[in-house]
């Protein structure tokens, strides 16, 4: 298939990377919101971003002022009706790591991402770490019942403007991780391991500045793994990349993989 050249991309610098690439085996791939936005889901922190334009949302994802204060949690769960989550669809460059998984080749998918488009794209859940936690489930606060997301949407669309956990009553919250929450050991474990073991590291989408899973980076670079950044602007770690790919995701991300074929060994 022939894809679309973006001018501003040195095509030297997409060989190297892709060189790179077709020579790995186990690939850590850590995506941030970049990778979402030609979804139509606005990053946090740029000019058109979610707390940019309405500061009051960070505030929605405190965990302290969302536990303590019923106007923040009616405003989070309208938020989320009218963001609508669930109509966003995967772009291509979610679908170009479905295409780097199909060669063999992706180890660990860890995402910042809360959309759960890598999921709906087609990667093996089994291979994504949700770092952040997923808007595509509920969890109470209080007896950590647990599901999906759409019937308590349904029930919020219905009427109930902060609704209780059906099991307990206690306060029910998106299943992310909001400000003020550890991240879950577990998966912060699965990060640490992809990132010794991997042979290259991918960063796709982020700044690399939240901490601490920007970490992996660094930690895939000095175990030996040469680093590739995909990012429409600077990253806090393009120093340290063997390859840096500047501009649209989904134009860079679907040349860098598609057709790598399996890998060589």
């Amino acid at each position: 298939m022939e894809i679309e050249k973006n001018p501003q991309v040195d095509e030297a610098v997409l060989t190297a990377g892709r060189d790179l690439l077709v020579r790995a085996e186990r690939v850590m791939v850590l995506t941030g919101a970049g990778i979402s936005t030609d979804s139509g889901i606005p990053d946090f922190r740029g000019p058109k971003g979610v707390w940019t334009k309405n500061p009051k949302a960070e505030k929605m994802a405190t965990i302290q002022h969302y536990m303590a204060d019923p106007e923040v949690r009616v405003a989070s769960w309208q938020m989320k009706l009218e963001s609508a989550f669930d109509a966003r669809e995967p772009n291509a460059g979610h679908r170009a790591l479905v295409d780097l998984e199909r060669s063999g080749r992706l180890d660990t998918l860890i995402t910042q991402n809360v959309d759960g488009l890598h999921h709906k794209a087609g990667n093996d859940e089994d291979k994504i770490v949700e770092i952040h936690g997923t808007m595509r489930e509920v969890v109470c606060m209080q007896c950590d019942d647990r599901g999906p997301m759409e019937p308590t949407l349904e029930r919020v669309q219905r009427g109930e403007a902060d609704p209780e956990c059906l099991k307990c009553g206690g306060i029910l919250k998106s299943a992310t991780i909001s400000f003020g929450q550890g991240l879950v050991t577990r998966d912060l474990q699965r990060s640490e391991q992809a990132a010794l073991g991997c042979d290259l590291a991918l960063a796709v989408g982020s700044t690399l500045s939240v901490y601490p899973i920007a970490n992996v980076i660094p930690v895939a670079k000095q175990s030996g793994a040469p680093v590739v950044i995909v990012n429409g602007g600077e990253t806090e770690m393009d120093n340290l990349a063997d390859v840096v790919l500047r501009g649209g995701i989904s134009d860079i991300l679907p040349r860098l993989v598609t057709g790598l074929g399996p890998h060589l060994h």
